[in-house]
């Protein structure tokens, strides 16, 4: 168990907690990313420093941090030629001198107490990897949709890290805040990984007899995608390497993960099953169709906006399908030991 003890205001020593953010082509949000930083509110006795590892950027984020990092001390920018999430959190911890370490994202707005909070939950549970909640907030029409059908149990199969009041252990967490003992008794992230190295990460925690715990007072909110297409493309990948994470554990994450394969599975078989039988094409996509009227009835309620009832049908089917397709797209890959492609490999905003 982890320990963070409070600061020793007898002392005045002051206290360092290292941020780290990767980053690749994100001119647009720095701005208000590094806005959401500079107002974090810490505990008497602590302070931070904020390492951004930019993976070659060439839209001109590198050098819009630098203009911050110019204007204020707390920002180090750094580089990432692995252009990928784990190298640059590997990057970023390589040079972080904090005692505790923090993960934050470009596209998230932080609650001026986020830091404070990931701290006392550190204090409160003693474990080994904090977070809060996974809150979406989206932008325009499908943005929205795509929020609601984020934060619903019934699209993400009762995902605790989507549940807003929630406190105790979980399977994992948005983000993450560790004591820097976690990271030299789990290790770092897995570079093979281009998705799912948090998953994969806070598993490796648990299989190893660590802690991890959500608390809903650690508030932030993220902007996801916001059209079909890219929302689909973001899934796939997520879900392509889903099977490299189970290989090398021998055990998904959570048993939820492995819903959307089953579905694209029974949906192909379906089809090929046309030719002699509508019968079992007919009963999947009646089923379908009633679960996605229901699970956008409840998306919509739950955001308390019956305007997106339009969308939501395809919106939760892009989230399902495409982690579904993802996924057999790995797992094929992963049995012939084929190199994931550009469209599995490459980051997408």
């Amino acid at each position: 168990m982890n320990e963070i003890s409070a600061c020793s205001s007898d002392t005045g020593e002051a206290r360092l907690i290292s941020a780290m953010a990767p980053c690749r082509n994100e001119v647009a949000a720095i701005d208000a990313f590094c806005a959401s930083v500079q107002a974090q509110e810490l505990p008497p006795g602590w302070h931070l420093e904020l390492l951004v590892a930019d993976g070659m950027s060439d839209d001109g984020t590198s050098l819009k941090l630098a203009e911050w990092a110019e204007r204020v001390p707390w920002l180090r920018l750094i580089d990432n030629p692995g252009r990928i999430v784990s190298t640059g959190l590997n990057a970023a911890l390589a040079q972080a001198r904090g005692e505790v370490i923090v993960r934050l994202d470009i596209h998230t707005e932080f609650a001026p107490d986020y830091v404070a909070e990931c701290l006392a939950a550190l204090r409160r549970s003693g474990a080994d990897n904090v977070g809060g909640p996974w809150v979406a907030r989206g932008k325009g029409a499908t943005g929205r949709a795509i929020a609601a059908a984020f934060q619903s149990r019934w699209v993400v199969g009762g995902a605790r890290s989507r549940d807003k009041a929630y406190e105790g252990e979980v399977d994992t967490v948005y983000l993450g805040c560790w004591p820097r003992a976690s990271f030299g008794r789990f290790g770092g992230f897995d570079e093979n990984l281009v998705r799912n190295q948090d998953d994969e990460h806070n598993l490796r925690i648990r299989l190893k007899g660590g802690r991890i715990w959500q608390s809903g007072r650690i508030r932030s909110a993220y902007q996801p995608r916001d059209s079909l297409a890219a929302l689909f493309q973001q899934q796939r990948q997520y879900g392509y390497w889903r099977p490299f994470v189970m290989r090398k554990h021998g055990q998904p994450g959570s048993l939820r993960q492995l819903v959307p394969m089953a579905f694209v599975a029974a949906c192909l078989v379906s089809v090929v099953a046309l030719p002699w039988t509508w019968g079992p094409f007919a009963v999947l996509a009646l089923m379908y169709g009633l679960y996605l009227a229901g699970a956008s009835g409840q998306a919509a309620q739950q955001a308390g906006d019956r305007g997106l009832l339009a969308r939501l049908p395809a919106v939760i089917a892009a989230y399902q399908v495409g982690y579904g397709v993802g996924t057999w797209q790995g797992l094929w890959d992963l049995m012939w030991g084929r190199r994931a492609g550009a469209s599995h490999t490459r980051l997408t905003r």
